[in-house]
């Protein structure tokens, strides 16, 4: 249809009449004149419009279906992003119980010592300086750390502080090949120096090439001048092994470390000295060794001739011959008394 004048003025004429049939059928309700010609017109169009509904029905479930499975599915991201919310949580505490854990320990030998802490957390593990045996802790400067401080846990030393930033530091692990450390032994007091061999234990000199050690000893810090770079008392390790002198000054022996390098995670630096040597007093009691087995006494009897059971001591202690008898009376020797039997005849 072209556009003119004639057909603007036939789309308003339809549009108002549309509008007029609207308004009747509303004004209506039930009672609407144009009700029998909706209902013509649904049932000459009912089936078209079912029929295309069927066609189209398909088309639009696959729709909705491909709409739903994106909400499905981050219905799953999301739940799969709270499950693992969760295990990280809970690993967050176990890890957190572990660090409580280490830190109780840490302060009960720092209390036994009276070492005044700084606790730190090892935050890397062999720092830039080469093949070092090293780590790098969360404290530094501004939390009141200095070169050349003790740094322990709660097994024993873990090494010293040989670089400081303001808020990290440097420690140097004492199974490190150039850390050496001046040790004493438990009770006996030798001293020597202990230095580390890696992976390996320590290696220790004694200053007295006679020096009395052996197996299951331990050994302490001996100390620093002006406590620095090693405070007294802190437990460093176990002989493992002593090697014979040899005819040698010194005598080397070989000390497995209370620490395990490999699994630092919370450590302590130690700001302010013990006011007197702890001696041994950090160490762990010893377990108590069990006590030997009383041995059972034995007695040896012989046996005479005539069928006495004679003990060690030359008792006569029983007779083979004999049988036990209920109505006799057993003497010390546990045969029948006789004066008993003397006792019955004067009666009789």
């Amino acid at each position: 249809m072209r556009d003119t004048r004639e057909s603007r003025l036939l789309l308003v004429l339809l549009i108002a009449i549309a509008f007029a049939l609207i308004t009747v059928d509303i004004r209506g309700g039930e009672e609407s004149p144009v009700d029998g010609a909706r209902q013509a017109a649904a049932t000459v169009f009912g089936p078209v419009e079912n029929g295309v509904s069927a066609a189209v029905d398909p088309v639009g479930n696959a729709i909705g279906a491909v709409r739903d499975s994106g909400d499905r599915h981050d219905r799953i991201a999301a739940l799969e992003h709270e499950n693992a919310t969760l295990k990280t949580k809970l690993g967050s505490d176990d890890r957190n119980a572990s660090k409580v854990r280490q830190l109780d320990t840490m302060l009960k030998s720092a209390g036994a010592g009276q070492y005044g802490i700084k606790a730190a957390e090892v935050i890397a593990i062999g720092a830039a300086q080469g093949f070092s045996w090293t780590i790098t802790i969360d404290a530094g400067a501004d939390d009141g750390l200095t070169r050349d401080m003790t740094v322990l846990n709660g097994e024993g030393l873990v090494g010293r502080i040989t670089t400081v930033g303001p808020n990290t530091a440097t420690v140097l692990l004492a199974n490190d090949p150039d850390f050496t450390v001046g040790t004493r032994l438990e009770k006996t007091d030798e001293l020597g120096f202990a230095t580390g061999q890696g992976s390996r234990p320590l290696s220790v000199q004694f200053l007295n090439g006679k020096a009395e050690v052996k197996k299951g000893d331990r050994l302490v810090t001996f100390g620093s001048s002006k406590d620095k770079p090693f405070v007294p008392g802190v437990p460093v390790g176990q002989v493992v092994r002593v090697d014979p002198s040899g005819g040698d000054l010194t005598r080397t022996v070989y000390v497995e470390p209370f620490v395990g390098f490999t699994k630092l995670d919370i450590v302590g630096i130690v700001v302010q000295a013990p006011r007197e040597d702890p001696r041994d007093m950090v160490l762990p009691k010893q377990p108590k060794k069990p006590e030997k087995p009383k041995p059972t006494p034995t007695v040896t009897v012989t046996v005479q001739p005539n069928g006495d059971l004679v003990d060690g001591s030359g008792k006569v202690v029983g007779n083979i011959n004999e049988k036990p008898d209920a109505s006799a009376s057993p003497g010390a020797s546990g045969r029948p008394d006789p004066a008993a039997g003397d006792a019955a005849n004067e009666q009789e």
